[in-house]
């Protein structure tokens, strides 16, 4: 489809349900651990340009970038945040709905943290703790499943708090939610060599038992707010809750990060890729809509500029892990040049 072909679909999509003029603000959807260098940027650039300051909702990974591929037009976010890459499901269906070109780009690194209230003590687990604490079934040491039968910390590893397992974490539209279950759950199953195995010989057994969280309340499904899950734990100082980094970095006079294989979760060691549980985060732009919503290009431009998310700038002052020059000069490129995605 060419470029003038986009941008005629981008019209009639937009008018044909009797819109009376066209949309002259930014939408933006997505993740809610991007969302806040999102707002940022937004705000920062609704103040130093001519454009209206963009509009930015946290609706999860999943459920931002399944709106961002319903359509083209108006009626359709022009923005997705995600703090995963983009799905090759998502991608056909972007597609199927006429979302021809997607622009990808990495906004940098974040950690994904297992913290708890400052009145209690940190925690140290590993990523085995974190596996036998979560996963719906584990290991009873025969090499059998068996249904999590764990009901405290000090269940599973001596060394831990006799205090009783709740977990406050992301659902699972939750790009965070999804990166937890790949790095650290899966990071965990795999110490056991007889789950290890199964990766070659029975993929959808090791998936199964790798990345399916328990059901019977020892895991608190509690939104896509993050500020909310800090809320809970200053009430509830027995309770861990699972966000990203940046949410930890502005609440560190109420919250703790716990070690995890012995790695505190600050900024240097997600930096240096010591921590075990980082993710790269990304947002998704559509190309049919550059040139016809007012400042999409100007925006991109902005967000991905050195006083955004460079090693000095103010994304970083909130808590965003920045790339090194050469990736993140990369990236910039593929903003400026607007590249479609390559999967």
């Amino acid at each position: 489809m060419t470029r003038k072909m986009l941008v005629l679909a981008f019209v009639m999509a937009g008018f044909a349900a009797g819109a009376a003029e066209a949309r002259d603000q930014i939408r933006i959807v997505g993740s809610s651990t991007v969302f806040p260098f999102s707002t940022t940027v937004a705000e920062r650039f609704g103040k130093s340009t001519s454009f209206k300051t963009p509009v930015v909702e946290a609706t999860g990974s999943g459920g931002g970038l399944k709106l961002f591929c319903a359509g083209v037009g108006v009626g359709h976010p022009d923005i997705a945040n995600s703090s995963r890459r983009i799905k090759a499901s998502e991608v056909e269906m972007c597609a199927n709905n006429g979302v021809a070109e997607i622009i990808e780009i990495k906004v940098g690194y974040d950690g994904i943290v297992i913290a708890n209230s400052k009145k209690t003590a940190r925690y140290e687990l590993s990523l085995r703790d974190i596996f036998l604490a979560l996963a719906k079934d584990v290991p009873d040491g025969s090499g059998k499943l068996v249904p999590n039968p764990y009901k405290t910390w000090k269940d599973l590893n001596p060394s831990l708090p006799d205090t009783r397992i709740e977990v406050l974490g992301p659902p699972p539209t939750s790009g965070t939610r999804d990166a937890f279950v790949e790095l650290a759950l899966e990071g965990g199953c795999r110490d056991f060599d007889w789950i290890e195995a199964l990766r070659e010989s029975d993929k959808n057994r090791y998936k199964s038992i790798c990345h399916t969280i328990r059901e019977d309340g020892a895991y608190v499904e509690a939104g896509e707010n993050d500020n909310l899950i800090v809320q809970k734990l200053e009430a509830n100082p027995d309770a861990l809750g699972v966000f990203g980094f940046s949410f930890l970095d502005q609440n560190s006079d109420k919250v703790q990060g716990s070690k995890v294989n012995g790695v505190v979760p600050d900024f240097d060691e997600i930096a240096n890729g010591n921590y075990p549980v980082s993710r790269p985060l990304y947002f998704y732009a559509k190309k049919a809509h550059v040139g016809v919503i007012p400042g999409m290009a100007e925006f991109l431009a902005e967000f991905t500029g050195d006083r955004a998310w460079g090693e000095d700038g103010y994304l970083a002052d909130k808590g965003l892990i920045p790339m090194l020059d050469e990736e993140r000069e990369a990236w910039r490129q593929k903003a400026i040049g607007l590249a479609p995605l390559a999967m």
